[in-house]
């Protein structure tokens, strides 16, 4: 097999690899053409491997802690690590039986060397990206290794675990969407970063309180929310105060909501060019709207049914509503269409 032959197979891994992991993102990847669609994708698996560690219950804090850091070590380009020895320590956890995610941690070499073939300038926009989430990650498991998963105090704290999270992911996609764009669209860009990253991000955070409790034994809603409301965190798996907790889930997504102006101002300064397009980035912006708006309508699903999420129908309807261009200009239109019920019954 010729070297070209074999780069074609790993990008071919890659793309099928996204398909099982993120829903979202296979969606975003779909709309991109190339070289986008392989730059995005591979920066995207890189982050999923620390993400699986991190969210793993069974790795005992201080080895999830050592084997991020590991995996640190590799992307960063002024370590000499080629990925043999971070392999070696997470197969140790791969299930017998791996789901999606570990089957990424367990071909960590096969993204990896993706990642080496990507051009120097993609490279140099995925990994200090890449780098400061895992730095985050790691930090926010010693943070909490004595309670055995995460406990979020406060709105501030889980913003900025959301920033490591998603943030950081944000700023990844930024650096390749805007890369020889003029300096006026990169401000924007770059000023409307954070407000994408923290929509999408807090509302999976809402969507999903009972699995990531159940799954996980992360929780994410802040103590002091849930304090104010008179529940706590031991409430979500018991089975307890769910109308308190759902008064958590709604505070939360009203929260998220304020990001939704500054992350519609990211889409409007989105360049299209290098195989980007306006729909990768928008279809899940404006799923993101519908999840807000089930939300808001139904709470108590979060705790009592393990969450909400929006009927196929309307993700299609998304979606095709991208068959034809889209100008930047229409999407308040189409948020304001979702937000008062799903895009197909219109």
């Amino acid at each position: 097999m010729t070297q070209h032959s074999r780069s074609e197979e790993t990008f071919a891994w890659c793309y099928d690899a996204v398909q099982d992991v993120s829903r979202t993102f296979a969606i975003t990847i779909a709309e991109l053409d190339e070289p986008m669609a392989r730059d995005v994708c591979v920066g995207y698996l890189v982050c999923r491997v620390a993400d699986t560690i991190e969210d793993d219950p069974r790795i005992p804090p201080e080895e999830k802690a050592t084997l991020l850091r590991s995996y640190r070590r590799v992307i960063d380009s002024d370590h000499d690590a080629d990925g043999t020895d971070f392999h070696e320590a997470a197969s140790q956890w791969v299930p017998e039986d791996p789901n999606a995610d570990w089957r990424v941690v367990d071909n960590s070499g096969r993204v990896l060397s993706a990642f080496q073939q990507l051009d120097d300038s993609a490279r140099e926009r995925i990994q200090p990206a890449v780098c400061e989430l895992v730095d985050g990650m790691a930090m926010f498991v010693d943070r909490y290794a004595t309670q055995g998963g995460l406990r979020i105090q406060t709105i501030d704290e889980l913003e900025e675990y959301c920033w490591y999270a998603a943030g950081t992911v944000g700023n990844l996609v930024t650096g390749l969407v805007s890369r020889d764009a003029e300096p006026a669209v990169v401000e924007r860009l770059e000023d409307n970063a954070r407000s994408f990253s923290l929509l999408l991000q807090l509302v999976n955070v809402a969507k999903d309180v009972a699995v990531d409790y159940d799954e996980e034994n992360n929780v994410y809603l802040p103590e002091e929310w849930l304090a104010e409301a008179g529940t706590s965190a031991e409430d979500i798996g018991a089975g307890r105060s769910v109308d308190a907790l759902a008064s958590v889930v709604t505070r939360l997504t009203d929260h998220a909501a304020t990001y939704l102006d500054g992350a519609q101002a990211w889409l409007e300064a989105m360049p299209e060019y290098r195989g980007n397009t306006l729909s990768a980035w928008a279809i899940p912006y404006l799923l993101a709207v519908g999840t807000i708006r089930e939300l808001q309508q139904q709470p108590v699903d979060v705790i009592e049914d393990g969450g909400v999420k929006i009927d196929r129908e309307e993700v299609y309807a998304v979606i095709s509503e991208f068959d034809d261009p889209v100008d930047a200009a229409d999407l308040g239109q189409l948020r304001d269409k979702i937000r008062e019920r799903p895009l197909h019954e219109h």
